[in-house]
């Protein structure tokens, strides 16, 4: 049984950087446990001294434990403090907070880590690159980088937290997903317009005045067709559930017949 915390803000880290190393450490039985007890191996020794407290602890490591892989530090850092203060006899507690804590986080994670960050980033960063802009890429680097030392500190920050995560971060994390949600909408609206190029070749003519269409759509709203296309490209897909390389192939034949016909100029 473990007396007092000992673990440190080195120790934390340890943990993150082995979990990096051993997330590829999985099975259909207990999927990411493997990888859990492979990281916190050095600090349950460090915290049990005593052999058989060791391995009670490790075995309970080794329970059905799956998130997503990006918060799961997080929930590693405040089940080792819960376990820290505790000793062999929170082992329940422990896994039981895992259980409870990690499929809520996993959904949180996938929309943030998975979905919203990335895609906001990536976004700017690819558009920045096809204008010729060098710091495109750079700016992915930073990003790349900055979420990896975000996923080395998860384990402190959940140490620190223990028992009270779940009453510490309940609001401010709903309100940060929406922020991200709001963001990421406005990202991805604004990138319509100078990545999506769609224009029209048709024009009107009426005894000797002749009248280009794509003028008259910019004069209306710029963009416009873009934005009707990827309107368009999103009810296909979300509501009559067509699949993205489907949808793609799409794309190309009307790209085509478009251009032949002088529907669509580049």
């Amino acid at each position: 049984m473990s007396k007092g915390k000992v673990l440190t803000k080195k120790d934390c880290r340890t943990a993150a950087k082995r979990w990096l190393i051993g997330i590829s450490t999985f099975n259909y039985e207990t999927q990411l446990a493997p990888s859990y007890a492979f990281a916190v191996y050095p600090l349950l020794r460090k915290m049990y001294p005593d052999d058989e407290d060791f391995k009670a602890s490790l075995l309970n490591a080794m329970r059905y434990y799956n998130t997503m892989p990006w918060i799961s530090p997080f929930v590693m850092g405040a089940a080792l403090g819960i376990e820290d203060d505790g000793g062999v006899e929170s082992l329940e507690a422990v896994n039981n907070f895992k259980i409870g804590i990690m499929g809520p986080l996993a959904g949180i994670g996938d929309t943030i880590g998975w979905a919203m960050i990335p895609t906001i980033f990536g976004s700017i960063a690819a558009s920045m690159g096809m204008q010729g802009n060098p710091l495109g890429i750079f700016l992915w680097a930073a990003f790349t980088f900055a979420f990896l030392a975000v996923r080395i500190l998860e384990v402190e920050w959940g140490y620190n937290m223990g028992i009270n995560v779940v009453t510490k971060l309940g609001k401010p994390i709903t309100v940060f997903t929406e922020a991200c949600s709001v963001l990421g909408l406005t990202v991805v609206g604004s990138l319509i317009s100078s990545v999506v190029k769609l224009q029209t070749g048709i024009t009107y003519t009426n005894g000797d005045v002749t009248m280009k269409v794509q003028e008259l759509l910019d004069g209306v709203m710029p963009s416009l067709l873009p934005v009707a296309a990827v309107a368009l490209i999103y009810y296909f897909m979300n509501k009559k559930k067509v699949k993205m390389t489907h949808m793609i192939l799409i794309i190309i034949i009307l790209s085509w017949i478009g251009a032949a016909c002088g529907i669509f100029t580049a």
